[in-house]
């Protein structure tokens, strides 16, 4: 599953295929929840990492 999401948790893009076996709504929700938490979690990074760039360069 490929998912975008906005700075502030809003999505831009979701792309999904039941390659093997097709899922129901309640997979997706919890595909969704995961992908949801794990984009939070680069975005915090992301921002650390350019906080430190910034400091670096200032």
């Amino acid at each position: 599953m490929n998912v975008v999401l906005t700075g502030t948790g809003a999505f831009v893009e979701i792309q999904g295929t039941a390659e093997t076996e097709p899922f129901d709504r309640d997979v997706l929700n919890a595909l969704l929840d995961l992908a949801t938490t794990g984009c939070a979690e680069l975005t915090k990074l992301q921002l650390a990492a350019l906080s430190k760039v910034t400091e670096v360069t200032a």
